[in-house]
């Protein structure tokens, strides 16, 4: 049986060397090598949408990839290809590496300069047990055979524009046109979802910080399963919790719920930390909240040029939603666009809050009458972002033809950005540095 290998190495000389010697292993056959974490991410989930058997059996993660860091994107790939075994190469070859790798779900550790006897072993081992996975998840209903669920982040440019409102009705659109869909709180400080939807649920996002391996079941004990169709999972109630997320434990986090979710909506509030960076680097779709006044529309402009500073995200690919708009204000979407330089949703939300204040004072967000202006402006949104069970490939039509992206490619944010030494990003300081 032929092997199939992805070699991931960002730097030319290692990728050839590794390359060269992967041709010599029997019934090996080494794919192009991929030069960075989001092209291995992008490759992956290209061949995984047309078939399982499409994945390679074997991707070897050189230590210095980059930009995501090894173990992260080791991590990130056990979550979303679990049939794919992934092998580390390294310089280090210790025990703590070695663990850490394990734990990250890699099959294997080869260390630097490779050996051809270490390597054919290693490789053959990681090939066997891929075979067995594909064997044992080709037999069921439940087989994993895509990149797993699409990822809609949600920032405010500032707070009191409408950020929860507009992520909670976008996941209770989705759920109702029966799409499997997930509302992640990443306001970590100030979340206020479980008060938007008369949720008391113990059990936070925070209760997953610590996790190396995110288990389907340890997930499903900290998400709530809301009445109204969303599956929950919570800020902490203490708000001094939110510093445990930290930006691996967001990625983990995120890869979790979208391996598990056709569809997972995240609330990132209007600060920026490393966790909600993070959220906004991986999503499909990053929507920014305004309204048509001076001030919300300089802090959007504001945080738009901070995500392309920081290289989380460029500004053609940030979806800007207007708020609170009328027919007779000043500023109108249009001049919105041309001043944050973000592709405004063609669907703006009416100032309309007497419709909002009964279900908002009662903390029923999901009582809002359907009659109402804003539930029918947000659930078109929805439809506009494509994330209605129905609307995604006519999203997409409709966008091509527009000459714009309605949700972007999962990773696209990440092309063609510098890596820090090591492959390293770290957490938003090291960002921050990058972008001095």
């Amino acid at each position: 049986m032929t092997t199939r290998i992805l070699p991931a190495v960002g730097d030319p000389d290692a990728a050839r060397s590794i390359t060269a010697l992967l041709s010599q292993l029997p019934a090996a056959e080494p794919g192009p090598p991929v030069p960075d974490s989001t092209s291995l991410l992008d490759t992956l989930a290209r061949l995984a949408s047309e078939s399982l058997d499409e994945l390679p059996e074997v991707v070897l993660v050189h230590e210095r990839i980059g930009p995501v860091p090894a173990l992260e994107l080791i991590r990130e790939v056990a979550l979303r290809f679990p049939a794919v075994g992934v092998i580390l190469v390294s310089q280090d070859a210790g025990p703590a590496l070695f663990a850490a790798a394990m734990d990250s779900g890699a099959r294997g550790l080869v260390a630097l300069p490779l050996s051809y006897e270490e390597l054919a072993q290693r490789v053959q081992a990681a090939a066997q047990w891929s075979t067995g996975v594909r064997r044992h998840l080709g037999g069921g209903p439940d087989a994993f055979s895509g990149p797993g669920g699409t990822v809609v982040t949600v920032s405010g440019a500032k707070g009191g524009v409408g950020t929860t409102v507009t992520a909670v009705h976008l996941a209770l659109a989705a759920a109702a046109s029966g799409r499997r869909t997930a509302l992640l709180d990443l306001d970590l400080q100030a979340g206020d979802v479980a008060s938007y939807l008369d949720v008391q649920f113990r059990r936070s996002v925070a209760d997953l910080a610590g996790i190396q391996d995110i288990s389907p079941r340890v997930l499903q004990d900290a998400v709530y399963d809301h009445k109204a169709g969303p599956a929950l999972l919570l800020a902490p109630a203490e708000g001094e919790r939110g510093e445990e997320i930290d930006d691996r434990a967001a990625r983990q986090i995120v890869s979790a719920l979208r391996n598990r979710y056709e569809l997972v909506v995240v609330d990132c509030g209007t600060q920026m930390s490393g966790a909600n960076a993070v959220a906004v680097e991986m999503a499909d779709t990053a929507l920014l909240v305004t309204t048509p006044d001076v001030i919300a529309v300089r802090a959007a402009k504001r945080m738009v040029r901070l995500w392309e500073r920081l290289q989380v995200r460029k500004a053609e690919e940030t979806v800007l939603l207007v708020n609170r708009w009328t027919r007779g204000t000043e500023i109108q979407p249009a001049l919105v666009e041309k001043i944050t330089k973000a592709r405004v949703a063609r669907t703006p939300v009416p100032a309309a809050f007497k419709e909002l204040q009964p279900v908002v004072d009662a903390g029923r967000l999901q009582d809002l009458d359907n009659k109402s202006t804003v539930k029918q402006a947000l659930w078109t949104l929805a439809g506009e972002l494509g994330l209605l069970k129905g609307t995604e490939e006519r999203t997409t039509k409709e966008a091509s033809a527009a000459g714009a992206p309605a949700a972007l490619p999962r990773g696209r944010s990440g092309r063609g950005r510098p890596a820090l030494p090591g492959g390293d990003r770290g957490s938003i300081g090291l960002w921050k540095r990058r972008a001095d």
